[in-house]
């Protein structure tokens, strides 16, 4: 079982999941470590925990945990997806796990999924306590978002604008779907594309339902991740050690384009993992490309940490 603990991170807290080696894993410590970044609305017990406990069987501490604002952790107002503080989530994270006994400091991590991708990138870029860099299905937000809206981004910043003035006036905050809220939903709105459909079924059904992962984003925070770019700078700042793990069905996620773009722009890639016959969604809890991903990751944290 993963040991719960919360991470200080200012005047809020971060909750948290651990997840070890047992003592017939591997050596003794002092143990190499990852910090995983989860996707967009998800919550540790969620995809973060599938590769957190698949890494330590294979004799790497993971350290999972609820983004600041969501989930179990601390933070006001709640489902703000703030794309700066994602990454100063993972800062903190890396702060922790340094001071537990039995983890080396000097053999940490990163492994992002999805948006966490991005978001792990970003943070690598600055925070070069972490060592090495592993994505799967990475996704740049700020690209993403400026693909949605039907008159571009800086309509949308408009209309965020006036939005906000609106709720300055009435004291209430606005918040969104990140998906619709059932299958059936997502067929009455017309939404019938492969990715949504799998997103909806893994989010909004049994198959990983979690309840507190709310499923809103508040709107706000949407101006802020029209403006982000989590590869910036990656060429002069992302000196770590890189690795990257595709699905090879492309789909409306943009994590195969946003992949490649990272692999062609990083200045130390190590190796690049295209997953045939699996999509984006398959990659979060289908055992077949997991355990892939997984055995490919672990190899990559074993020689760079």
């Amino acid at each position: 079982m993963p040991q719960h603990f919360r991470i200080p991170r200012g005047p809020v807290e971060l909750d948290a999941h651990l997840h070890l080696p047992d003592a017939t894993t591997g050596s003794a410590a002092p143990l190499r470590a990852v910090v995983l970044s989860t996707p967009g609305s998800s919550v540790k017990e969620q995809i973060g925990a599938t590769y957190a406990a698949r890494l330590a069987a294979r004799g790497i501490a993971a350290l999972v945990f609820d983004p600041a604002h969501q989930g179990r952790s601390g933070g006001e107002p709640r489902d703000l997806e703030d794309p700066y503080r994602r990454g100063e989530d993972i800062s903190y994270a890396l702060d922790a796990l340094t001071t537990i006994p039995g983890i080396d400091p000097r053999r940490i991590g990163v492994l992002g999924i999805c948006a966490g991708g991005g978001y792990a990138v970003h943070t690598a870029r600055t925070d070069h306590r972490i060592k090495a860099v592993g994505t799967v299905v990475p996704g740049n937000m700020g690209t993403s978002f400026r693909g949605f809206p039907p008159g571009g981004p800086a309509a949308a910043l408009d209309a965020l604008a006036a939005a906000r003035l609106e709720e300055a006036r009435s004291g209430e905050m606005t918040r969104v779907n990140w998906l619709p809220d059932t299958p059936e939903d997502a067929v009455a709105a017309g939404l019938t594309d492969i990715d949504t459909t799998q997103a909806v079924r893994y989010y909004r059904t049994e198959r990983g339902r979690n309840a507190y992962s709310t499923n809103r984003r508040l709107a706000r925070g949407d101006s802020l991740l029209l403006g982000y770019d989590a590869f910036h700078l990656v060429e002069e700042l992302l000196t770590q050690p890189l690795q990257i793990v595709l699905a090879g069905r492309t789909g409306n996620t943009g994590q195969y384009e946003a992949g490649m773009e990272l692999w062609k722009r990083a200045p130390n890639p190590v190796d690049l993992m295209v997953i045939d016959g699996a999509g984006h969604y398959e990659m979060y809890d289908e055992p077949e490309y997991v355990d892939a991903a997984v055995e490919r990751l672990a190899g990559f944290y074993g020689k760079h940490l």
